[in-house]
């Protein structure tokens, strides 16, 4: 029978969570169909059959997080018996609280303990595997309980009773040795990590690990590029397009980029890979992580047309829809904070890119311009870069050559 596998479904993909079944055992697959939706470490995406059949067996349920390549489902012709589901976490809790009871001896006398009082003698605690594992996190005594299960056996309900305060009586635990205090269980919260921020976390470290960042910062007079975005909203104002400073900025790091090509390269191990066409990608946080959607060739574009795209590419990252080809191939990446008023900051690298701009907020500042004081909007940017791959001054030339783009805005409609 052909096995339905976990597939690879992006560059940086090692695993994927099994987020929804479209289709259940009994229903009949073809191809082309969707199975399921699978969320992987840049989006949540959509499977498609590539055999026909009768989906006999569902292999991993939804929730569950699987390597690529491991199977998930069986495609056969009808005649192959479907396997039971999983079990849901609650009915893996009964089992667990139902487990046969385990005769555990009376805790050693005081004086062979560090800290804990000694137990009353007596017979040994019954208590279930789940309830032994309460008591253990809350430092709950067992042997001063009195078990409302069979037989007297305490159970789960009987210690998070004591644990929450609701009745019983809680045994401290020992005095902490450590030089801090630990914090209570009750003021911590654990939040599991989506595949999408283990992702980010493991490669974020590896590009700090592996590319020696330096920092470049300039200020930039954005007067002019504010003007025209605003004369350019007013032109395409018909169409329903409306220009952001993002946009402009797109297109000025591609013009420049396309002026100095040393920057428009990544680090290929044993030699430098300059690339002939430039792909800018837009840093976008989501729920749970930050991906970065690409603006193909956005030298060759109309300030309108990547507006227009950056659109819908931000949306559809926010919406978890992004398909590879949409998020991968990055040849420069744009980072703008400058929206949450961060007046400068500075970016990690996305491997294997040479470089990224961080873009702070827009603020007026006063500024002296032929012996007298005015006062400007100013844009600070730092461009991080990898030293591996691009040196101090090319890296200069590059920024002073995006100022010069920037502050006579116009070179960005050429």
């Amino acid at each position: 029978m052909p096995e339905i596998t976990m597939p690879r479904l992006s560059d940086t993909m090692e695993e994927g969570t099994l987020a929804t079944w479209l289709k259940q055992p009994g229903d009949q697959v073809h191809r082309g169909d969707l199975l399921a939706e699978i969320e992987t470490d840049k989006a949540t995406m959509e499977l498609e059959a590539f055999e026909e059949g009768v989906l006999e067996r569902i292999l991993v349920q939804e929730g569950e997080t699987v390597p690529i390549g491991q199977p998930i489902a069986i495609v056969g012709s009808g005649d192959g018996a479907a396997a039971p589901p999983a079990p849901t976490p609650a009915e893996t809790a009964s089992r667990i609280e139902t487990a046969p009871e385990v005769e555990t001896p009376a805790p050693p006398p005081a004086e062979t303990r560090a800290a804990a009082p000694a137990p009353p003698a007596g017979k040994p605690v019954k208590a279930s595997p789940m309830a032994r594992a309460i008591a253990r996190d809350h430092g709950i005594d067992l042997s001063t309980l009195t078990g409302s299960g069979p037989g007297g056996r305490v159970v789960k309900a009987d210690v998070e009773a004591v644990a929450t305060g609701d009745g019983g009586r809680a045994i401290p635990a020992p005095a902490a040795t450590a030089p801090t205090a630990q914090p209570a269980a009750d003021d911590v919260e654990e939040v599991s990590l989506t595949n999408m921020r283990k992702t980010v976390a493991r490669r974020l470290v590896e590009s700090m690990q592996s590319a020696p960042h330096f920092y470049l910062t300039i200020q930039v007079d954005v007067d002019a590029l504010l003007e025209l975005r605003g004369e350019l909203n007013r032109r395409l104002a018909d169409e329903g397009t409306k220009l952001s400073v993002n946009d402009l900025l797109v297109k000025a790091c591609a013009v420049a980029l396309r002026a100095h090509p040393d920057i428009n390269a990544s680090w290929g191990g044993d030699k430098i890979l300059r690339h002939r066409r430039i792909h800018v990608g837009i840093a976008v946080a989501v729920d749970g992580g930050l991906i970065v959607p690409v603006v193909r060739d956005a030298d060759q574009k109309s300030v309108s047309q990547i507006s227009r795209e950056a659109k819908v590419l931000i949306e559809r990252a926010r919406a978890g829809k992004l398909r590879p080809d949409e998020f991968t191939g990055g040849t420069f990446t744009i980072s703008n904070l400058g929206m949450f008023g961060i007046d400068q900051f500075t970016a990690v690298i996305n491997p294997p890119e040479a470089a990224i701009l961080a873009v702070g907020t827009t603020s007026p500042e006063p500024v002296v311009r032929d012996g007298r004081l005015a006062t400007r909007q100013r844009m600070k940017l730092t461009m991080s870069i990898d030293h591996r791959t691009v040196d101090g001054a090319t890296g200069a030339q590059f920024l002073a050559g995006l100022r010069a783009i920037l502050e006579e805005p116009l070179r960005i409609l050429a």
